[in-house]
């Protein structure tokens, strides 16, 4: 099971990464409709098809990843009282009720509205420039499969709580800016003062 759990948060983590460099896609596109609209007076056709395409594609493929590192929000008012033992229960009940015919529903109407619109060559029609959507369509389906793959994982982890009454953690990779701040200001308090 731990195998798994690193395979599919490792997967969640690479796909998450690599899709996040949209972002900095995004701030070209934008600055140059910027600078193309205000400066040169002459607005694209595309930017803002473009943008809403980036913008959505990096959410539904960063999904995996925010669960892999128990990112998404949840009403824990209650919740972190409990033991992890008691913690992984609701939440292996609540994968199976509810997080998985969820993604599963997003996978196969996914797959529909793909293959519809790959099959017509799907175009936006909220610009002039008709950019093609059926990639982003396709998206869709990527990002269930990932989210499923991620779940399995989750529920292998509930299982494991279950049995030890501790979680398996995610491999922390990202840090808040002001935890690193912390960090090296104590490893420079530390060096100055051995």
């Amino acid at each position: 099971m731990l195998g798994f759990i690193h395979f599919a948060d490792n997967l969640s983590a690479w796909f998450g990464k690599a899709f996040a460099w949209l972002i900095v896609l995004m701030a070209v596109g934008t600055g140059y409709e910027v600078f193309v609209r205000y400066v040169l007076n002459q607005p694209t056709a595309w930017a803002l098809d473009v943008s809403f395409i980036m913008y959505g594609t990096l959410f539904m493929m960063g999904g995996a990843y925010t669960l892999s590192r128990g990112g998404h929000v949840r009403g824990d008012f209650l919740y972190r009282l409990w033991q992890p033992r008691t913690q992984a229960k609701i939440d292996f009940i609540l994968y199976i009720i509810f997080f998985f015919p969820g993604v599963t529903a997003l996978i196969l109407s996914g797959w529909k509205y793909a293959s519809r619109s790959w099959g017509y060559g799907e175009v936006s029609v909220n610009s002039p420039a008709g950019v093609p959507i059926y990639q982003f369509k396709t998206v869709i389906v990527a990002a269930g499969i990932l989210l499923f793959i991620q779940g399995i994982a989750q529920l292998c982890r509930c299982i494991i709580a279950m049995r030890t009454n501790e979680w398996v953690a995610a491999r922390e990779d990202v840090f808040e800016t002001e935890d690193l701040m912390i960090q090296q200001a104590n490893k420079a308090e530390k060096d100055a003062h051995p």
